[in-house]
């Protein structure tokens, strides 16, 4: 009996000893959460950092831009007349000087043979006159002899010839000579109707040569109006006429993009730019061309052009290209992260870790940007660190542990934050 009551009594010794470790454990965790947390809460936050670099900047437009045919016309007859052959169709591909179609204008040929005739007239007449100046030089002649004779008789004997007769030698002599006089002058007309004559032959040939259409420059016939047969109007009598075909030059592309008045200040001849082909996926890169220098007075942007070379035909007028132009480039510019950049109103404002990790707010001037940097031009040197993302998150003065952003500090060619 007395055995049994020790074991119980060794049994509630053990409970009751378990019990009071158990408390004392307890006391102390419960003694160390209130030390943990003021630990927690003396830490100073982190924040991402970046440093002020120097580095290259360039500010780029991206936008879509058209291709258009070098050169495009639509080729009208310049006279009136039958469509006799058409050589082309569209999609067919011609050289400069290449006969594109033929007209049939009758009364046009009647005219050239008139003009033939004209000339071979004025030639004949030129022929005339020469034999009649010819012979009124002759007549002349004689008269002229004549009356020498006679004088010189009357000289010699003077009472053998009457003053009557010597004086109509000399008349005749004077009327002679006039004659010669005027056989010249008929022949120098004659030469200048000759000149009138040719210049009527080669309008009246110039007029049938235009009967031929003639393409201007190699290209692609883009769209046929008329077919064999069908009557065609002078492009130069009547508004209403229509063109027998549209002709493009498609070796040679325009690339046109709109560039804003904002950044037209910054085009340039030369500037370059990355273009890629929606269509395709080609990519290659071209220089400014020309530039209109003006703006569309609705869209306020200007008209920019590139020049981009289509030899082997990939390329159709038509057909959209991204663009991506650069506007504006510093080689060696102060630079920082576009996410360290807050706004507030006009101000540009960014959050400077100080040498004492203390925030402080720091207004800045700010130049050309692209999607990653900004220009700095006033407020931050290199080597400055500054806050990059969670901006909200910082109150001037508090002390923060900076830690360096690989997002901000790595060349970004993929979005994301930190």
């Amino acid at each position: 009996m007395q055995i049994r009551l020790k074991r119980v009594l060794l049994v509630v010794a053990g409970f009751l000893a378990c019990v009071a470790i158990g408390a004392l454990v307890f006391h102390h965790v419960q003694a160390d959460v209130p030390s943990h947390d003021a630990d927690s809460a003396n830490a100073a936050p982190r924040a991402a950092i970046a440093l002020v670099k120097r580095e290259p900047v360039t500010n780029t437009l991206s936008i879509a831009g058209e291709f258009l045919p070098y050169q495009e016309v639509e080729l009208h007859a310049k006279v009136a007349g039958y469509i006799r052959r058409i050589n082309v169709d569209i999609g067919d591909r011609v050289k400069a000087g290449q006969v594109l179609a033929v007209l049939e204008v009758p009364e046009l040929n009647a005219q050239v043979q008139g003009a033939d005739a004209g000339v071979r007239h004025s030639r004949e007449e030129i022929l005339r006159a020469e034999n009649e100046v010819a012979r009124a030089k002759a007549t002349h002649k004689a008269l002229h002899e004549e009356a020498k004779r006679l004088e010189q008789v009357a000289k010699e004997r003077p009472e053998l010839i009457a003053q009557q007769e010597i004086d109509d030698a000399e008349a005749k002599d004077l009327a002679g000579e006039a004659q010669v006089e005027a056989a010249k002058s008929a022949l120098a007309a004659a030469h200048q109707q000759l000149e009138v004559s040719k210049a009527a032959h080669s309008q009246v040939t110039a007029m049938q040569d235009y009967s031929r259409i003639i393409a201007p420059f190699d290209g692609v016939v883009t769209w046929r109006y008329a077919d064999t047969g069908a009557l065609i109007q002078a492009g130069t009598s009547n508004a209403n006429s229509a063109p027998v075909v549209k002709l493009a030059q498609v070796n040679l592309l325009r690339l046109r993009i709109p560039v804003p008045e904002s950044m037209a200040d910054g085009v340039r001849i030369g500037r370059p730019a990355d273009i890629r082909v929606q269509a395709t996926g080609l990519r290659f890169s071209g220089k400014v061309a020309r530039f209109t220098d003006s703006f569309d007075r609705s869209t306020r942007t200007m008209q920019v052009e590139f020049d981009v070379p289509n030899t082997d035909y990939k390329l159709t007028p038509g057909m959209y290209a991204d663009v991506v132009l650069e506007i504006q480039k510093r080689a060696d510019a102060i630079t920082v992260p576009v996410q360290a950049i807050t706004y507030n109103n006009d101000k540009k404002m960014v959050l400077l870790v100080d040498a004492q990790n203390r925030v402080q707010v720091r207004e800045i001037q700010i130049g050309i940007e692209d999607p990653h940097r900004v220009e700095v031009l006033a407020g931050l040197d290199p080597g400055d660190r500054v806050v990059v993302g969670n901006l909200g998150a910082y109150q001037p003065g508090q002390r923060v542990d900076p830690r360096p952003s690989r997002m901000a500090d790595a060349k970004i060619d993929e979005g994301g934050t930190d």
